[in-house]
């Protein structure tokens, strides 16, 4: 079913999105200051093309010790996104998300733009997991 759903997400903007987030993640590390986010529109980009069966969790529960991205810095690069992007782009996967729950079918859809919102919020830190 996994596999089903991310055939139909990726066809249906599935690569659309992740395209997107891989351009701005190019974008980002052309600035130099901007390498720790692209970092994370990197790994957005990823998640973007295959979120079924997969979810974004704190890089700290899954290595077991802290980094740069999981520590203070990682937080005041956290805020920086947040005020920048992060709220925008929250806002428009909410709306994407909304729309998607109208329908039935769009339901499981409605669910990945919700992954998708908490993922934005603050990616910094962050890692995309499969899930059992």
């Amino acid at each position: 079913m996994r596999l089903l759903g991310n055939l139909i997400w990726f066809i249906f903007g599935g690569l659309f999105m992740g395209a997107g987030w891989f351009f701005v993640g190019l974008c980002m590390f052309i600035s130099i200051i901007g390498i720790p986010w692209g970092r994370a529109c990197f790994m957005l980009g990823a998640f973007c093309l295959w979120p079924f069966g997969r979810e974004v969790v704190n890089r700290r529960s899954v290595t077991g010790k802290d980094d740069i991205g999981t520590g203070p810095i990682g937080f005041v690069g956290n805020v920086i996104w947040f005020v920048f992007a992060g709220l925008w782009l929250a806002i428009g996967h909410l709306a994407s998300a909304l729309l998607c729950f109208i329908t039935i079918i769009g339901i499981p859809f409605g669910f990945q733009h919700l992954k998708l919102v908490g993922a934005t919020l603050a990616p910094i830190g962050k890692t995309v997991v499969e899930v059992g």
